[in-house]
């Protein structure tokens, strides 16, 4: 705008130097005018000169204000988008929890075999018995998901394992309506740990036993009931072959709990499980159905955990190959008291009749002492000794006899937890 002013303002001293000289009462000739005449030209011509280089002048400011826009808007944008992205990413983690658990140990073994002598699970080594790591996502108050990976490395076998332990989708409608679609707890051994309090040293029996699975591809219904959860439940229908077998099979398996609160701390709970382990296909059949029932009675508080299980199975190791129905049972007993805040004792008894129809001297006895020390948050250690006596009877040599495998171990033991 300044620029034409100045040419306008230039134009006009002009022109009225032109007036002016038009206005003189001189006298004339005609070399005077046409020189005159051709210094207005010039003029002209440079006051021409000088509009388009202004014109060019501002097509340049205002191409250059247009880019100046150009990169504002872009950098306005920018600036709102990185602002969204934080914000969703921040809105993501909030809603966003990790968790991690870890079963160690460093113990010395004592295995002996009553026909061969010391086994070769005898000796000392550090075993990473579980390495859980959780990712849990809540998209709102009813729905989330969860996956929860493990990791074990076992010294007596060198290998290392990482797999899937739990995957699924959660849909919360009410404290006694909770659904998970995928890999998850099961109804007993979870529920069965948790007033147990001890896993990282010992599995519970049926776990040690492997007369269930901890968790199993499904379908998954529970929750608790009233006001004050005096009753709680759990149902489950899966493929069957445990959470480290995803493949189909023929039809479903079914497990179920439910548990009663006398008051608060104890619990009776009745649980039961039927089908065929995974191992019937569309091409494999299976002559029996593989069953268990449970019950157990327990007590937890910040002092005292007291228990007992007991489990009775029908055809749990004979499904497919023996034509020959068999029962196995087992109880298991615990208890644990704190003795200051970071100090507690603990002790465990299990007994098992393995083959009550097949292999009647097939039996295992179990038991440990132990004494835990909470070395903080998340992280404790207990002094462990255990003893497992395995009986079972063998055809060779001939004639039949028992064979019994004794195990001693003692060690620390630890669990980490975040």
């Amino acid at each position: 705008m300044r620029s034409k002013m100045l040419v306008v303002a230039i134009a006009a001293g002009l022109g009225l130097a032109g007036a002016g000289v038009h206005a003189a009462p001189a006298p004339q000739n005609a070399q005077s005018s046409a020189a005159r005449n051709a210094e207005v030209e010039q003029l002209k011509a440079q006051l021409a000169a000088l509009q388009a280089k202004v014109d060019e002048l501002e097509q340049r400011t205002d191409a250059q204000s247009d880019i100046n826009v150009s990169n504002g808007q872009n950098i306005e944008a920018i600036q709102k988008a990185q602002a969204s992205s934080k914000s969703s990413l921040d809105k993501a983690l909030s809603n966003t929890t990790f968790s991690g658990k870890m079963y160690f140990d460093f113990s010395n073994v004592d295995q002996k075999n009553s026909d061969t002598g010391k086994t070769d699970a005898s000796g000392y080594g550090i075993d990473v018995k579980r390495f859980y790591l959780g990712v849990d996502h809540k998209f709102n108050d009813i729905w989330s998901a969860s996956l929860t990976t493990d990791f074990n490395y076992v010294a007596n076998d060198g290998e290392t394992n990482l797999f899937v332990k739990k995957a699924y989708v959660q849909g919360k409608f009410d404290q006694a309506a909770v659904l998970r679609i995928g890999s998850a707890d099961m109804p007993w051994i979870p529920f069965v740990e948790s007033f147990y309090g001890f896993r990282y040293v010992e599995p519970t029996t049926t776990d040690r036993l492997k007369y269930a699975n901890s968790a199993d591809w499904g379908l998954h219904l529970g929750g608790d009931i009233g006001e004050n959860k005096f009753a709680n439940y759990a149902v489950s229908v899966v493929n069957g072959g445990g959470y480290k077998n995803p493949s189909r099979s023929k039809g479903v398996d079914v497990e179920g709990r439910v548990g009663f609160v006398p008051f608060e701390g104890m619990i009776v709970a009745l649980g039961g499980y039927s089908g065929h382990l995974g191992k019937e296909t569309q091409n494999i059949s299976a002559p029996h159905t593989a069953q268990r029932g449970d019950v157990m009675v327990a007590y937890a508080d910040k002092t005292v955990r007291v228990g007992a299980e007991y489990f009775t199975a029908k055809n749990w190791g004979n499904l497919v190959m023996s034509p020959v129905s068999d029962k196995a049972n087992g109880y298991s007993l615990w208890g644990s008291v704190a003795l200051t805040d970071e100090l507690a004792l603990f002790a465990r008894y299990d007994n098992a009749k393995l083959s009550r129809d097949i292999d009647r001297q097939s039996k295992d006895v179990y038991y440990n002492l132990g004494l835990q020390y909470q070395v903080t948050k998340g992280f404790k250690l207990a002094g462990v000794w255990k003893h497992e006596k395995a009986d079972h009877s063998v055809t060779t040599p001939v004639p039949p006899h028992v064979q019994n495998v004794k195990t001693n171990e003692i060690g620390v033991f630890g669990e980490v937890a975040f």
